[in-house]
């Protein structure tokens, strides 16, 4: 017991002399140790290209040769989606992808799912928010090739959208709406979206409720009728098949869909940014603030795009970046700190976002403020940037390993009308991304002037905070303003 005791106090009075230690220096210190040696060449790559063939109705089909794996993996790109949601009825392609598996002409959902079963397959659709695309996704093994291509036309071609399923989901889909907006995140994003993209469709982030109860099957039937065809879609696959073998899969199961018209997607301009405005969306009692700041960037094919991503990487893309060491590892403000940069067929975002205690409300946006401003002011360190392009590449480089993502990547360059060689040269294009070029795209893109910072809250713990930055708009959770 003595020795226990001995022991203990050794321990306690050790630790009593680091805590002792000056902090600001131990917090400041912050490195990263062991690092593992880093192969200094960048990696060169040539993917396998797809087999491009047109059906005769119009139907594209991209076809990878996949022989590791005796498996299949396919997916179908309707080219429209929420950006072509009608003005009254928001989440009408997302109910219509959802509902596509629900029952066709001669399947009823048990069914459907209990085929899947049998042969192990896994069937999914969706049509997300601020996405031109609708897309049905299949994969399994590829001896079950022909009955999974066969499900999944039969979904995409023959959909009932039957009303007895329809009022089922409808029940399903109001809880997630109710949970989605409890979540302070989700009031931030709603706000966010809709602070850059004004009347633009893009700044739909969610169903409203008034949406969900009023949409009718004969609703999705119309948008399926006007939006689904063979000259409208990308059909990807790629597995353990022959080019023939691909072919006649497609040919079989979707050259029966016949080639109609079809609504193709239009999009409206984006007004310009407003002067930097705060936006706090009330929200009593709570302990935290949650923040999102930034504005917009460029397309999926702007040559910036990729330039963007190094920069992405160097200011929030993962733990190692700077907002995640400076508010988490340093000051101990959150959790975590990230950045993040979209592309589209319409201009993307550049953001940063955080959740705090409302206590460090203040000096959380400080310092968010001042990461960016940073980006701007300062050129990168050569070894940071290393570390962040080469981050980006490994990333790229293990997703080669994945068919789905593979396909992907292809059905992306089709769908954007990106180069075919695109891939083999992203690479070295993240490779060749210098400080200087970054910090050229970072005032090109960090418009500190035209900064849109939205922080959800409680509005007598924090409004007096957000005054100091610029001019303050308050609303509740549903948008209406609050008068104090």
């Amino acid at each position: 017991m003595r020795k226990i005791l001995a022991i203990s106090a050794v321990v306690f009075f050790s630790i009593a002399n680091l805590v002792s230690q000056d902090k600001s220096t131990a917090m400041k210190a912050v490195q990263r140790l062991n690092r593992a040696p880093v192969n200094k060449e960048v990696l060169q790559v040539s993917l396998p290209r797809p087999t491009k063939i047109r059906l005769s109705n119009g139907l594209t089909l991209l076809f990878l040769e996949r022989h590791k794996l005796p498996t299949i993996a396919a997916s179908i790109w309707i080219k429209t989606g929420a950006l072509s949601d009608p003005k009254g009825l928001p989440g009408l392609a997302s109910f219509a992808a959802d509902m596509l598996r629900e029952g066709t002409d001669t399947r009823t959902s048990e069914q459907i799912s209990e085929e899947l079963d049998s042969i192990g397959g896994d069937l999914s659709a969706e049509a997300r928010f601020q996405q031109g695309t609708t897309s049905v996704n299949i994969s399994g093994l590829v001896d079950s090739a022909d009955r999974l291509m066969e499900l999944m036309s039969d979904i995409v071609v023959h959909p009932s959208f039957p009303e007895s399923e329809l009022e089922k989901y409808k029940k399903r889909r109001q809880s997630q709406l109710e949970e989605e907006r409890s979540q302070p995140d989700f009031l931030a994003r709603e706000k966010f979206y809709r602070v850059l993209y004004g009347d633009f469709p893009a700044s739909i982030v969610a169903p409203t409720p008034q949406s969900l109860a009023a949409v009718k099957g004969g609703d999705l039937r119309k948008y399926h009728d006007d939006y689904f065809s063979p000259e409208n879609a990308i059909l990807g696959i790629a597995g353990d098949l022959t080019v023939t073998q691909a072919q006649s899969l497609a040919e079989k199961h979707f050259g029966p869909w016949r080639s109609g018209r079809f609504s193709a997607t239009t999009l409206p301009p984006i007004a310009p940014l407003s002067p930097k405005k705060i936006y706090l969306i009330d929200r009593p009692g709570s302990v935290q603030t949650e923040i999102f700041v930034g504005n917009l960037a460029v397309k999926r094919v702007d040559p910036d795009y990729i330039p963007l991503r190094v920069l992405n990487r160097v200011l929030g893309g993962g733990v190692a970046s700077r907002l995640f060491l400076d508010l988490r590892e340093e000051k101990g403000y959150t959790y975590g700190a990230y950045s993040n940069v979209t592309g589209n067929i319409y201009p993307g975002i550049l953001a940063a976002r955080t959740e705090v205690r409302n206590a460090v409300t203040d000096g959380s946006i400080h310092e968010l403020l001042v990461q960016l401003e940073r980006m701007r002011q300062e050129a990168v360190p050569s070894e940071e940037l290393e570390d962040s392009r080469r981050s980006i590449i490994a990333e790229f480089a293990l997703s080669l390993e994945n068919p789905q993502e593979l396909l992907d990547d292809w059905l992306t360059v089709e769908y954007y009308g990106l180069p075919v060689d695109y891939w083999d040269r992203y690479p070295k294009e993240v490779a060749q991304v210098t400080s200087a070029k970054v910090q050229e795209i970072a005032k090109k893109y960090i418009d500190v002037d035209h900064l849109q910072i939205v922080c959800v809250g409680d509005r007598k713990e924090i409004k007096d905070v957000l005054e100091k930055y610029g001019s303050l708009e308050v609303s509740d959770a549903d948008g209406r303003p609050v008068k104090e």
